[in-house]
């Protein structure tokens, strides 16, 4: 684990299972690829800060008929310092053809085939193994007729919601991105700097 100073640059990407952001990051060791999930919470942009990288590893995946060799870090955490639009030629170098990580994460093998669903019974179209949303509970970001229970059910423990909400990175990345578009929807921006989600004032 190491921290450094850099600058991360994040493209928005919309994909097919929503919006999600990719990012590179430039640093005085190299630059590597992030795919964090909590960088889908961020505006596109150039990010200037401290970056806890936790792993730097190389990584593979196949898209559009080629298959892509990158070398990504994983972020532990980062501090955030400034905040700056991307130029159109830095836009352009994010490549517009990333694999969604959701898609990237269904193509690694899982060891363990699910239980076939019990009989006269209909399987949730949300797989278990990676969707941590509460049994019954629909998507709380589709509709803004959402009820108290489903917001509650998606938002768990952080619910209800105050003035500030930090979301929690290790929830699944669909999971996260529902929270996201339910924010918004409930009229929350989201702050960069502290990295948390504030009610917006009237």
């Amino acid at each position: 684990m190491i921290a450094i100073p850099g600058q991360l640059a994040i493209k928005t990407i919309h994909g097919r299972n929503g919006d999600f952001n990719v990012g590179r990051l430039a640093t005085s060791i190299g630059e590597f690829v992030v795919k964090n999930a909590e960088l889908d919470q961020y505006a596109e942009g150039k990010y200037d800060g401290d970056f806890v990288i936790v792993e730097i590893r190389p990584s593979t995946y196949n898209a559009n008929g080629r298959m892509v060799i990158e070398i990504r870090a994983h972020l532990g955490g980062m501090t955030l310092s400034n905040i700056d639009a991307l130029s159109r030629d830095e836009a352009r170098r994010l490549s517009p053809q990333e694999v969604d990580p959701i898609d990237e994460e269904a193509q690694e093998p899982v060891p363990v085939a699910p239980k076939a669903p019990a009989k006269g019974k209909s399987r949730n179209p949300r797989d278990p193994l990676v969707d941590t949303t509460p049994f019954g509970s629909e998507s709380a970001a589709q509709s803004p007729e959402t009820s108290v229970d489903e917001d509650e059910a998606l938002f768990g423990a952080l619910w209800p919601l105050g003035d500030s909400v930090k979301l929690d990175a290790t929830v699944d990345r669909r999971v996260l991105r529902q929270q996201r578009d339910r924010l918004g929807a409930l009229g929350y921006e989201f702050a960069p700097l502290s990295q948390d989600w504030h009610r917006a004032q009237a």
